[in-house]
Parts: structure tokens; sequence; C-alpha cells
């Protein structure tokens, strides 16, 4: 933070009580936000430092009262400062779902939760809950695709993709957009995977399950977070448990079109899996963030395996004749 910064949050921090206390970076993530935690006197509380315009805290607050107002956890706002990007949060602790499996916790126990979350959160969600919430629709959906050809593609070609191959792809993107869309709408979180996922010690059932990092949330397939979730660009997630999982969340909604479900989730699987290679090779040429290139390989094989789907055929044909396998590798990181 510049100096000016730096005053604007002390003010904010005096003004809601917490100026005396001990200040450190909690974390930073892939976005211009950061986080502080604070303690005094055995409290502490959060501080999510998102500098405008690049980020907007009122919309994480409203979102966080949302997921409130349905029971499940979300931090608690505490103070904030709109203008400036200031956000005072309920401190969830450390112990996100990552943390706990790398500590030998029972991997079955935490995806069932996180499943169950899912199921709780679309089964406590209504229509007249949407309003103010962008949609997850054509446009947004085709404008992360395209990350993929307009970051990863001239990486690994070492030329600006040509505009006609483009549309192409966009128009291969076009024909399953209808696939992914075929399913209930709900509250989409986008990154719903262990990362973002904490557990609360002392609160029973779905209310142990901290929800993090949903200030771009928006409305849209019921399918979406289940693929966030089991389809981890970060970590492997065994075949035989996703399997599981997915059972488990059909088993929950089987008034839902099964196999316009397991359509939706390759069609969005294939989406986010895309987009994820373009931002991940964004990441690294843009904002020099090199580390997120040791994912790629996976994000490739998940997409790989999206493809197969019938319902995409007609995508997996454009990726079969445009980017074939020799072009499905890391890119380099910048010289």
């Amino acid at each position: 933070m510049s100096d000016s910064r730096e005053d604007r949050c002390r003010r904010f921090l005096a003004e809601a009580g917490w100026d005396n206390a001990e200040r450190r970076l909690l974390a930073a993530d892939a976005s211009f936000r950061s986080y502080d935690r604070l303690s005094r006197s055995g409290e502490t509380a959060v501080l999510m430092n998102a500098p405008p315009p690049q980020e907007n805290v009122q919309v994480f607050r409203h979102i966080a009262d949302l997921l409130l107002d349905i029971e499940l956890s979300a931090p608690r706002p505490l103070a904030v400062d709109q203008e400036a990007g200031f956000l005072l949060l309920e401190d969830f602790g450390d112990r996100t779902f990552t943390r706990a499996l790398a500590e030998g916790a029972d991997e079955g126990d935490l995806y069932r939760l996180a499943v169950d979350t899912l199921i709780a959160l679309h089964g406590r969600w209504y229509n007249s809950d949407m309003t103010g919430l962008p949609p997850y629709d054509e446009q947004r959906l085709l404008d992360e695709a395209a990350l993929l050809v307009d970051w990863y593609l001239p990486a690994v070609t070492g030329r600006e993709t040509p505009a006609v191959l483009r549309e192409s792809y966009l128009e291969a993107w076009r024909a399953a957009v209808p696939v992914m869309l075929g399913v209930p709408q709900s509250l989409v979180l986008r990154d719903y995977h262990v990362d973002n996922l904490m557990i609360l010690e002392g609160r029973e059932g779905v209310a142990r399950c901290g929800l993090l990092d949903f200030q771009d949330a928006v409305i849209g397939p019921v399918s979406y977070d289940l693929v966030s979730l089991l389809e981890d660009a970060r970590r492997d997630v065994a075949p035989e448990l996703a399997a599981e999982m997915l059972a488990r969340y059909r088993d929950a909604f089987r008034h839902v079109d099964q196999w316009a479900f397991a359509a939706s989730y390759a069609a969005l699987g294939a989406q986010r899996n895309a987009k994820i290679i373009g931002i991940f090779t964004r990441l690294c040429r843009r904002d020099g963030k090199a580390h997120y290139l040791k994912h790629i390989p996976r994000v490739w094989r998940l997409l790989e395996g999206d493809l197969q789907h019938p319902a995409l055929a007609g995508l997996a044909a454009w990726f079969a004749r445009e980017m074939p396998p020799e072009l499905r590798v890391t890119p380099q990181e910048n010289e």
C-alpha cells in the first residue's frame, strides 16, 4: 500500500476499534486483494485490502450477508470502508481443507462436507434471492473461454491468434453454451475448492464448512461449483472419489434431468479448464507469477477428459484440429 492508502487504512482500523491491534500479512491471491490478520487481547479479525477500482468490497459484503441469511458460514462483516476498499471480517482461522488434508484428515469426510454444503446452498436458494447478482450468461462464458486463445495459444506458438481462428473457437463454444445452461440456476461461488473452504470447529453440520473467496459470485448453473471442487486445478482428485461425490450430489436432486446434468458438468468443466489455462498463462506473462504454470498439465488432462462427453463433439473436433497434443504444453516463462 502507498503511504496515503496506509493512512486511510489506519483511520479505518481506528474507527473500527482495532487501531492498536497487531497486524501481519495473512495471504495475497491472484487478484489485487490482500489480507491481514489483526490480533488484540486474545481476539482476532481479518482485514481485507481490496483497492478500487479493481476490487469492490461491497460485493463481498453483500454475498456474505446472503450466505449468512441461508445459514451457511461466510465470514461476518464487522466494518467496511467501501470507498477506500477496506473490509474487516470475522476470522475463520487457518485450517483450510487444504491444510487439513496435508495434516492427514479424511479426504472423503471433507469432500462429503463440501458437497453437502453445496446441496444446502442449492436447496435453500430461491429465485427471489437472485436480485442484484449478474448472470453467468453466454457472453461471460465466452469471454472466459477466450482467455485460452488470447493468452495461452500465443505463448506456445509465438504469434498472436489469427482473428479467424479465434472466431472459429468461439463458434464452437457457442454451440456448447445451451449444454452448460441446461440445468437449474443458483448462486455460483465460482472458486469453490479446498483452498477456499475452512473447517470451523464447534459448529455442526454444513455450518462447519467456512466459505471464502466468493466476491465474484454470479447466478448460474448448479453444476459449476461442483466442477470447481472436483476438477481442482491445484490438486488431483481420485476418479473414484469424484464419482462418489457426483453421485452424492445427484442423489439429492433427482428431479434434475441426469443426462442434462452430466452434460452441463462436462461442458462447464471444459469451459472452466480452458479459462484456467489462459489465466495461469496470463499470470505468468503479464504479472510475473510463474508458479501457476506447474498446474497447466493437470488442467489440460481435465479439459481433455471433459471433451470426451458426446455433447461436446463439435468442441472436441475443434481442439483436435486446431490445438493438437503438440500444442498442449506448459508455456515457457518470460525471458
